[in-house]
């Protein structure tokens, strides 16, 4: 099953709809309450014994509470509700009566071992009211004291669109239903661990409301064909990679060691003059010539790459824009544009649309290279990556990976997609040529650039996790990165309950 990302909005119309096709409120109520209280009690081995803690608010955030409350209590654990405001919504007054009885033979949690937070759900919007604001701090205190923090859907205090708001509840894992909210993804540092619960919304909620879908191993399984037993070389395809200005030999060195790790055929490499030694002593597996110059170098290109790679570390010069549309206007097949090759069409994405042409084609900015394509801020891009990349997308004709956390990947056609995961260890200078390399390997494997996209930018950031998960996030370079590729490749199914539908993990790492 799909899992998509979506407004609070939308995910308000898919329970709607659910509920429109016959299934009653209480009973979605009853089914989210079910599933977080069996993940809570799956994960957390000291909760019987120390017990949990629960905060519930008036709507039907609470009413979730409630009902997990009332399970913990009949599975014999200690449990205290602490009702922040009385139910204002008929189920959650429903559900706080169905777990009265329960409660009330409860023994209470001295030192609670967990700590739910159910004071706000996704229909919150707007700054939290003060009344609420002595929970949450409570709820911080019992952290910071060693409880573990669960909060329902969304931590209370971020806006479940924009993932604006504070204060905000710190969660160490968020049990969000039946689809995964888009401030969680914004605001992964205060999510902790992100786990999407199927609630059973059915067939009914899938609304065309163009939600995008949240990429996982699976979809890259079905995007990406195995390389065959009798494969050689040419099977696997050549690219070409033109960048490494003077003094950036680095940049086009990564891309060809991620593309290497994503199974290339051969890789040639195209960089300044004097970057051809560099590289021809770094990377012996793979060609090394200088960029083309006359029409016979070009052709010689053109002629050998089944895909090519434009712009890591090739500098924003004259030179070359010059380049990036002679190449553009020669070659007519797959190509992947990074970095440079973006930089120098500053306010022009739709002349570089233009040069793109109908080709299989994908971009893959950052929000600042965004911004620069479009004249706009880059802080103002990175707040609206849900939109921009959609915009961009339909302004190129290209797919857009719009490059971050969460990176979101937009076909010009409308599709969507979202890549979460990711670590802190991606933040660093050379990440996204390792990225391009990616990227460009499955554009000339795949053939659809969305699909190849879509792949990559979620291989990239399993990537990410693997070598930090291995080490630490301070103690991980590149070089980490591009060898965990080969674990990341396995593609391994995850071993899951049934009713998790999706599990994200904390990113939010410092050490």
């Amino acid at each position: 099953m799909s899992v998509v990302v979506t407004t609070a909005e939308q995910a308000a119309a898919r329970d709607a709809a659910a509920i429109a096709a016959g299934t009653p409120s209480f009973e979605l109520m009853q089914r989210a309450g079910t599933v977080a209280a069996h993940a809570i009690l799956t994960h957390f081995d000291a909760l019987r014994t120390a017990g949990a803690l629960v905060f519930c608010g008036a709507g039907n955030n609470g009413g979730d509470g409630w009902v997990v409350a009332g399970l913990l209590a009949r599975d014999g654990c200690p449990v205290q509700v602490v009702e922040a405001a009385a139910p204002t919504t008929p189920d959650a007054a429903r559900a706080k009566a169905a777990a009265a009885e329960a409660l009330s033979g409860a023994s209470e949690p001295r030192h609670p071992a967990v700590v739910i937070d159910a004071l706000l759900g996704t229909g919150a919007q707007g700054p939290m009211r003060d009344t609420l604001q002595p929970f949450v701090e409570r709820i911080a205190a019992l952290r910071a004291e060693g409880a573990q923090v669960v909060a329902l859907d969304i931590p209370s205090g971020i806006d479940a669109t924009t993932g604006a708001g504070a204060p905000a509840v710190h969660a160490d894992i968020t049990l969000t239903f039946g689809t995964v909210k888009r401030g969680l993804l914004l605001r992964r540092d205060e999510c902790g661990a992100i786990v999407c619960l199927d609630i059973g919304l059915g067939a009914s909620a899938a609304l065309a409301d163009a939600a995008p879908v949240l990429i996982d191993a699976a979809a890259v399984r079905r995007a990406v064909p195995p390389i065959p037993a009798d494969a050689h070389k040419g099977v696997r395809r050549r690219l070409a990679i033109i960048g490494g200005g003077e003094g950036m030999a680095g940049a086009p060195m990564l891309a060809a060691r991620g593309a290497m790790r994503s199974g290339i055929g051969m890789v040639q490499l195209l960089v300044a003059p004097t970057n051809v030694p560099v590289v021809q002593a770094a990377l012996p597996e793979t060609m090394a010539g200088r960029w083309p110059v006359t029409a016979e170098d070009q052709d010689k290109v053109l002629h050998w790459a089944h895909c090519l790679l434009l712009g890591p570390g090739l500098g924003r010069t004259a030179m070359t824009r010059a380049l990036v549309e002679r190449l553009l206007v020669e070659w007519k097949g797959p190509v992947v544009l990074d970095a440079d090759a973006l930089n120098v069409f500053e306010g022009e994405p739709r002349t570089l649309g233009s040069l793109l042409g109908a080709r299989p084609a994908i971009v893959t900015p950052h929000p600042v290279e965004a911004a620069r394509l479009l004249r706009r801020d880059g802080a103002a891009v990175s707040a609206a990556r849900f939109t921009v990349g959609a915009e961009l997308a339909k302004q190129l004709g290209a797919t857009v990976v719009l490059k971050g956390v969460p990176s979101i990947i937009s076909a010009p056609d409308g599709r969507v997609a979202v890549s979460a995961s990711g670590s802190p260890v991606l933040g660093t200078a050379g990440s996204g040529d390792v990225l391009g390399g990616i990227v460009a390997t499955l554009l000339a494997q795949v053939g659809d650039p969305f699909e190849a996209a879509m792949a990559g930018a979620w291989v990239h950031g399993r990537a990410g996790e693997i070598a930090a998960e291995q080490g630490s996030v301070r103690g991980t370079s590149l070089e980490d990165i591009v060898t965990a590729l080969r674990t990341t490749w396995r593609l391994d199914e995850p071993s899951r309950h049934p009713a998790v539908l999706a599990a994200l993990p904390a990113v939010g790492l410092t050490r």
